[in-house]
């Protein structure tokens, strides 16, 4: 008995986050040796003091072995990381990994010592984890936790299985499954739910999903406090099922609506007694079960307004919400994520802000200005008013698939913003993309800002990334990567471009050359990339047997492939408004090509491959209903995001090998069929009964179910050096100036 009290009791300790500092040597060491499991002996690791709360690490070389002290596990992996990146070369990116170690390590000559300046690194948004997350396992988490370590996240936003801890909760408030069977969404749209946005779609949710994923949830706290960070839990923000109503009738509920084609959902009015009530109960009903580091993410009113812009009513509002965290945990800490001071400036002006925040003590809320790089809105706030305050590159939308970046104001803007009299409180930098595993470059450089307060030197950072990621000094790939930050990741000062432009074969197919959500406007000329390509296949010879190379390569293809698909478009288009049925029947074929060679090209690395996506959705049924409840979810958020007549068709769009081929193509092969018969009938093309039929046809795609590759075919290189001998000269023709 008094053994398991002392198990129970450590246990307690654990979860509250207050016993990782008496083992996160091990953890660090358990990270080295995941990393290099040939070499990890190789590494000492030592404690060190913090310096005033922020993080510390030193390197240094002794007796043939390489010491790494550390204030955390944290800051021990980003010593281990900077020992890869800066001694021996090496890198870690989701997109390609090269740990080509020497065998003789090399020597540190004298001791380096880091201090960061940020006392924060946050990391994630809620739509990551449906975006890019949705499928993932132990595994996979693990690998991103140990990812999160290396670039020093010390602040993750951990909401995988939040809905179980819901589910219990009010199944003791009297809740039958049956009443909240249209609550909880599918898994692929949690982040919406969570939001408040939207209810039960893509549902009804399997309680072996909740099971499940709260159990994952518990491996990836626990791993994520050993190496010393403090993950940030959800809170109670109003959001109801709506059998609420019934269940309590005389509760103050506020019908909401997102406006996106979704039903409306439901919030309790803070006013009402019981707001407090489950607010403070889901928080315990949390810390038992899960433990706390006293951060709690919460937003009220995310891309939904208020029902009133009285500064007296909105003040009222976040006491409300906070007194309702700070009753369960006196310590609480509100973690407010600032997109909606960005996403609607029309109702957020200065006073509606200022009084939101100013009803909360300064220490007890963080804010997240969560696309800094794009509109900082710390400048227009008197940076957020007293708050600490954290500075996030967002960079990526709904997971989509293109090569962009803002690299020169990730590399400065950061360190200008931390010396800036009017910043006020700035205290962390993060990550809050929508999603993941695309454009490496932009988040290894993010994270470079971790440990310095000055400005990075891209005309030094950008050979020593290229030299680490293909293993070797190579002119041409530098020349590529040279180009590559004049136009893909730069976007210039007098454009509004928020995001990376998509490729018109992902929009559903259309005369125009601008659509919604599948934009085709560039933040650079197309012909202005092309030289990049001709630099990569001259630099393939050499370091193709590189990781990152392979990625890289294939990506900078797609793109330019990509690109390429609207001049096409546009010759389509043209055919068609002269009536020149040759010529619109030779263009849509070629466009048809393209397709085929793109899902061709894609189909060699696994990173650009729809198989996996929905293959890992199906392994977490239990069932085959379940199964096919997963598929649905995996194939409808990156397609409709919704129903059939959905306006967020195309918003999490990918260019992967599959859906090219299964989706995409037989779209536009559709929609080049009922034109050419428009043409040989001399009638105009009926778009509106088009845009029905193909709707249809998309609907039942999105329900079918179907098997894709999960492994790579074909070699990465050799083929796209096939599609540049296949297109480079074609796209040099396109771009030339019309004859008059």
């Amino acid at each position: 008995m008094k053994f398991k009290l002392i198990l129970s009791t450590a246990f307690l300790l654990m979860l509250s986050g207050n016993i990782w500092s008496q083992d996160y040597l091990t953890s660090s060491n358990q990270l080295i040796a995941r990393v290099l499991p040939k070499q990890h002996d190789a590494f000492l690791t030592e404690r060190i003091a913090a310096k005033n709360g922020m993080d510390v690490f030193e390197i240094e070389s002794k007796n043939s072995k390489i010491i790494l002290r550390g204030s955390s596990g944290v800051a021990l992996a980003s010593a281990f990381y900077h020992y890869l990146t800066e001694y021996a070369h090496c890198q870690i990116t989701w997109n390609g990994t090269n740990l080509n170690m020497p065998k003789t390590l090399p020597p540190v000559a004298q001791k380096i010592r880091k201090e960061t300046p940020y006392e924060y690194r946050y990391y994630l948004n809620y739509c990551t984890f449906n975006y890019s997350m949705s499928w993932w396992d132990w595994e996979r988490w693990e690998k991103e936790i140990d990812w999160m370590a290396l670039h020093g996240i010390n602040m993750p936003l951990a909401i995988t299985g939040e809905e179980y801890t819901w589910y219990l909760l009010y199944k003791e408030m009297g809740f039958s499954d049956e009443e909240l069977k249209g609550f909880f969404t599918g898994p692929a749209y949690f982040s919406w739910f969570w939001m408040g946005n939207i209810d039960g779609w893509g549902g009804p949710l399997p309680v072996s999903w909740m099971k499940s994923h709260f159990e994952l949830q518990k491996k990836i706290l626990t791993r994520q406090r050993a190496l010393g960070m403090k993950p940030v839990l959800p809170a109670f923000t109003g959001h109801v099922p709506a059998a609420f109503k019934s269940k309590f009738p005389k509760a103050k509920l506020k019908a909401t609506n997102w406006t996106n084609g979704f039903a409306d959902t439901y919030i309790l009015d803070s006013e009402d007694p019981m707001f407090a009530t489950i607010g403070k109960k889901f928080l315990q009903k949390q810390t038992e079960l899960l433990g706390t580091d006293h951060l709690y993410s919460a937003d009220t009113f995310n891309e939904n307004e208020p029902p009133s812009s009285e500064p007296e009513f909105l003040s009222k509002l976040s006491a409300r919400i906070y007194d309702g965290m700070s009753a369960a945990d006196p310590k609480a800490v509100w973690v407010m994520q600032g997109w909606l001071f960005y996403s609607d400036r029309k109702f957020w002006k200065e006073p509606q802000t200022e009084a939101l925040l100013k009803a909360v003590p300064n220490d007890k809320m963080i804010l997240l200005d969560l696309a800094t790089e794009i509109e900082p809105v710390w400048k227009r706030t008197e940076g957020f008013y007293g708050k600490p305050w954290i500075w996030n590159m967002l960079h990526n939308f709904g997971g989509n698939t293109n090569l962009f970046g803002r690299m020169d104001v990730v590399a400065t803007a950061p360190a200008a913003a931390l010396k800036d009299p009017k910043s006020g409180k700035m205290s962390g930098i993060g990550l809050t993309m929508e999603g993941i595993e695309q454009n490496p470059v932009l988040y290894e450089l993010m994270m470079e800002n971790t440990w310095q307060s000055t400005p990075i030197d891209l005309n030094t950072w950008l050979p020593k990334f290229v030299f680490n990621r293909y293993g070797s000094q190579n002119a041409h790939a530098l020349k590529a990567w040279e180009i590559l930050r004049k136009t893909v990741y730069t976007v210039p000062e007098n454009k509004y471009i928020r995001d990376g432009a998509e490729s018109i074969i992902q929009a559903r197919p259309t005369f125009d050359s601008l659509t919604r959500w599948a934009k085709t406007t560039l933040n650079y000329e197309a012909q202005d990339l092309l030289p990049a390509w001709d630099h990569f296949v001259k630099a393939a010879p050499i370091v193709k047997h590189s990781d990152g190379f392979q990625y890289d390569i294939v990506d900078l293809t797609r793109q330019v492939m990509a690109n390429y698909a609207l001049t096409l478009q546009r010759k389509i288009v043209a055919a068609y408004q002269k009536k020149d049925l040759k010529n619109f029947k030779l263009e849509s074929q070629k466009f048809i090509q393209l397709i085929d060679d793109m899902d061709k090209l894609l189909a060699t690395r696994k990173d650009f491959m729809l198989g996996p996506w929905v293959s890992d959705a199906r392994k977490w049924g239990t069932t085959a209903e379940e199964k096919a409840l997963y598929e649905f979810n995996a194939k409808d958020l990156i397609t409709l995001w919704g129903d059939k007549k959905s306006p967020l068709n195309e918003y999490a769009c990918r260019q992967w090998s599959g859906l090219l081929s299964d989706f995409y193509k037989p779209r536009w092969a559709l929609f080049f069929n009922r034109a050419e018969s428009a043409l040989n009938q001399n009638i105009p093309l009926n778009i509106n009964k088009f845009n029905e039929e193909v709707s249809d046809w998309e609907w039942k795609w999105v329900n079918q179910r179907k098997d894709y590759p999960v492994n790579p075919i074909g070699n990465p290189i050799t083929t796209s050096v096939e599609m540049h001998a296949k297109y480079r000269k074609l796209m040099d023709i396109a771009h030339q100036p019309a004859k008059q």
